[in-house]
């Protein structure tokens, strides 16, 4: 068995390979494949793909030069105007690495930012629009300011129907010799309400007792 951390593991890599949002990976890698993607704005629950779609964006676009061209922040630990002024700005106003004539900058928890951290990172998307685009991803659109959202392309992720998750469990089974049962399925789609991060350390916190994934061992996992 694997010692990794499963959700790192079995990450998806390509477009092709992400569970459960069938419509919305379909749109990002038509605009992808242009080599032109406006700014994005991915808005839904936790664990149903904003920032895996976000990376996969980014690979697709800028191959093997992908981490000179992009920056990661999370909001929610930075949520001041600071980190946009600094930061940010910094990042936007230099010249990528490759054909994309844009770098990317993946905001995740926009809707974490304070009202005026969401004003300085309008100007910034206004006056960097020629060399950067911006992927925010959020919980709530309604908390992220009517500027930002008019500038972005809005996607609406769904949190994962019960044959995604089992989609999931079944491919981490497989590579893990686990046996699971359709029960075990049931609770673990239960347990993690449709949230794949959620399902996947489920499933790992019980494997790591046993291969054999048994109700009641899921049961007892989840109510630890």
């Amino acid at each position: 068995m694997t010692t990794k951390i499963w959700t790192e593991e079995y990450r998806p890599e390509k477009f092709s390979e992400l569970i459960g949002q069938d419509e919305v990976v379909k749109r990002v890698q038509s605009l992808t494949n242009s080599l032109n993607i406006p700014h994005f704005l991915f808005a839904g629950p936790a664990g149903t793909g904003k920032s895996t779609l976000a990376l996969i964006t980014v690979k697709e676009l800028y191959k093997e030069n992908w981490k000179e061209n992009y920056l990661e922040l999370n909001a929610s630990d930075e949520r001041g105007i600071n980190i946009v002024r600094d930061k940010v700005k910094n990042f936007a106003r230099t010249k990528s690495l490759g054909n994309v004539p844009f770098k990317i900058i993946f905001l995740d928890e926009a809707d974490a930012l304070t009202p005026e951290a969401q004003q300085a990172l309008r100007r910034t998307m206004e006056n960097y629009s020629s060399t950067c685009r911006f992927i925010l991803s959020c919980n709530y659109s309604s908390k992220v300011i009517d500027p930002i959202q008019s500038r972005c392309v809005i996607f609406r992720f769904k949190l994962l129907e019960k044959k995604d998750i089992e989609k999931i469990i079944y491919k981490i089974a497989k590579m893990e010799n686990l046996t699971v049962s359709p029960e075990s399925i049931e609770i673990v789609y239960e347990g993690s309400e449709g949230d794949c991060r959620k399902c996947i350390n489920i499933l790992q916190s019980t494997a790591s007792i046993s291969p054999s994934i048994t109700p009641e061992l899921v049961s007892t996992m989840i109510s630890s």
